[in-house]
């Protein structure tokens, strides 16, 4: 049995039991309980908040922990990364009033920054970049409304995670530099026994299939056999594409598997090689 710590509400909690689901591990959630056992897979779910989680791991009272690699750097960033798990991205990045930002831009940020202060909820991440970076500002930490600090004459600039940019906006700050960048990540103890390291790898391999499988369509197309060498190239798939001789003489399937972000220039061309009836599915998985 493996625990498996994460995050008890937010969105991170719901990417990373919705990842659990779509690697076939079946549970029960509720509301008010911070634990849950699947009823196929040997993992217990313990549901903490998200600071707590590399805590928890590396004193062993979870063996494994989805959280952010932001958390994990400010809190233990000697920790075990099984796997980096691709969704919840941001960055952690230092944000100046707007009207900062051409002193900024007529010397450096690393020259702007020095004898300033900085607001921030990561202090030990800020420290470290400050530190390699030669600077010499203080650092004050705060828990929340990180980016309220400037406005209120408390700080110069603040250090603080940025998903779209719309919430320094509206606080009058510009992102001008980053400092990390961000994503979920599944940590583990060092001190798993070997069955836990079996459970744990097969988990891995499960996540890694569904990561394959994700923002890629299945293809199936009818092409004359003369413009399938033309099609082929178009068409790489896992390792290549599949012909298969129809019932029409002369005239192939060609089945691959195509990324979501070059589809429909694909097709396009696709269709100009003399692709027909062109069918596209969605993939659930991939091994390999």
């Amino acid at each position: 049995m493996l625990r498996l710590a994460i995050q008890k509400s937010g969105r991170l909690s719901e990417d990373s039991l919705q990842l659990i689901r779509e690697c076939g591990i079946s549970f029960n959630r509720s509301d008010n309980k911070l634990t849950s056992k699947a009823f196929n897979y040997p993992v217990e779910f313990l549901f903490l908040r998200d600071d707590d989680i590399p805590g928890y791991v590396a004193d062993g009272v979870a063996d494994i922990g989805i959280v952010g690699l932001n958390v994990l750097q400010e809190k233990s960033p000697n920790a075990d990364i099984a796997i980096r798990l691709g969704f919840s991205k941001c960055r952690l990045s230092l944000a100046a009033p707007k009207d900062k930002i051409a002193e900024i831009q007529s010397s450096s940020l690393q020259s702007w920054l020095n004898g300033k202060s900085i607001a921030t909820s990561y202090p030990n991440i800020l420290n470290t970049y400050l530190a390699a970076n030669q600077i010499k500002a203080s650092v004050h930490e705060i828990s929340g409304s990180v980016e309220i600090a400037p406005n209120i004459g408390l700080t110069d600039a603040i250090c603080d995670l940025v998903s779209s940019g719309s919430t320094l906006l509206s606080n009058g700050l510009v992102e001008v530099g980053s400092i990390l960048e961000s994503e979920a990540v599944l940590i583990s103890q060092p001190k798993l026994s070997v069955s836990q390291k079996d459970t744990l790898n097969e988990l891995i391999f499960r996540i890694k299939s569904v990561q394959r499988a994700q923002n890629t369509k299945y293809i199936m197309l009818n092409a004359p056999n003369a413009q399938i060498p033309n099609i082929i190239k178009l068409l790489p798939g896992v390792k290549s594409p599949s012909i298969v001789p129809l019932g029409q003489e002369g005239w192939s399937s060609v089945h691959s598997v195509i990324k979501e972000n070059t589809f429909w220039e694909i097709i396009q061309k696709l269709k100009e090689a003399g692709a027909e009836g062109i069918l596209v599915l969605p993939i659930e998985k991939i091994i390999e």
